[in-house]
C-alpha cells in the first residue's frame, strides 16, 4: 500500500475567511478584536466588519472578514483571540 497525500486543510489559500468572536457588550469590543487580528493580518478592508448585540444587551458578536493567506495565519488569529480574556468564545 502506498502512502495518500494528505493536505493539511480543505481550504484554499489565499481567500476571504470570515471570524467571529464574542464577549460581553461593551463600547470597545469590536475594536477589540480588530486591534487582535490586525496583529496578524495586513489589513481589514472597510466594511468587513460585522458587529450584533444580543437581544439581551449583555453579548455582542463581532464578525471581520479578512484575506486568510496559510494555516499557520489563521491559527495564531485564534490564539489571539481565544488567548484574550475578554473573548468569551470564537468560531
Amino acid at each position: 500500500m502506498t502512502p495518500t497525500n494528505r493536505r493539511e486543510t480543505l481550504i484554499e489559500f489565499p481567500c476571504q475567511f470570515p471570524i467571529k468572536a464574542m464577549g460581553l457588550a461593551s463600547a470597545d469590543f469590536d475594536a477589540l478584536v480588530v486591534e487582535l487580528i490586525l496583529r496578524h493580518v495586513d489589513k481589514i478592508n472597510e466594511g468587513a466588519v460585522k458587529t450584533k448585540t444580543s437581544s439581551s444587551g449583555k453579548y455582542t458578536s463581532v464578525t471581520v472578514t479578512f484575506e486568510a493567506l496559510n494555516q499557520a495565519q489563521l491559527d495564531n488569529v485564534y490564539r489571539e483571540l481565544t488567548g484574550h480574556e475578554r473573548i468569551l468564545t470564537t468560531l
